[in-house]
């Protein structure tokens, strides 16, 4: 579903990681609903829509704030802390996100480059790509959340503004270029930074109609994605 298509010819493509490349959401919900049992607590979607893409910190202040356990009970801190065993036990396993490695390898094939753009830390970040470094080659900039130079997060642009910057041959307009994202705040991100925001909402995610107003395009996976209105050729 495509909205206002902007006049333009993409020049290059900024992919977000979790759940959109990388199937990663459950590994988060199994981690975090195993911490919060003990406060008789359950992650639903409500509270999970409202924490995904932020940064680690402040998605764990979002999330005790919303399931209403307080820093007497359980610190961010700690709770990013007692998550550490079993994202290291799981992330190695996850698997790409249907329809990932076709349009990573469509875009490579059209020479357009791609970057990387994700609140993951740099550790995490590696452990996650560990099975797929073949795939993640492709991409010329790998920018995680730890980076020195990233002030706000998302749904502030400076990811993805720093990720165009580091292109070896930066785009020459905000406006030629595409995001992917999963994440409501992400694709605010997108839209701040001036750029192109393409929306593959979780299938949980019921977006409103001024959500879909705000991006360029809606799609269910990343190879169904209409490539067209950035004046590029479908995955075929």
């Amino acid at each position: 579903m495509a909205t206002d298509s902007p006049s333009v010819i993409a020049t290059h493509v900024i992919f977000d990681l979790d759940g959109l490349l990388l199937e990663t959401e459950s590994i988060y919900t199994q981690v975090t609903q195993s911490i919060i049992n003990r406060f008789d607590k359950i992650y639903t979607w409500e509270v999970k829509s409202k924490v995904i893409g932020k940064p680690p910190l402040e998605a764990t202040r979002t999330l005790l704030h919303e399931l209403e356990i307080s820093s007497e009970q359980l610190t961010p801190e700690q709770f990013l802390s007692e998550c550490e065993e079993g994202f290291n036990k799981l992330f190695p396993t996850c698997v790409l996100m249907p329809g990932a490695e076709l349009l990573i390898r469509h875009f490579h094939k059209l020479g357009i480059p791609l970057a990387l753009a994700t609140s993951s830390g740099k550790r995490h970040l590696d452990v996650k790509i560990s099975r797929h470094q073949e795939i993640f080659s492709l991409f010329k900039v790998l920018v995680h959340g730890e980076d020195p130079e990233i002030k706000l997060g998302k749904p502030a642009p400076d990811i993805f503004q720093i990720a165009a910057r580091r292109f070896p041959i930066p785009p020459k307009s905000p406006s030629d270029v595409i995001v992917f994202e999963d994440s409501f705040s992400g694709i605010l991100a997108a839209k701040a930074a001036n750029m192109n925001a393409v929306w593959i909402p979780d299938s949980n995610n019921k977006p409103t109609h001024e959500q879909i107003a705000i991006a360029h395009q809606v799609a269910t996976q990343l190879d169904k994605v209409d490539l067209s209105m950035f004046s590029l050729p479908n995955c075929s």
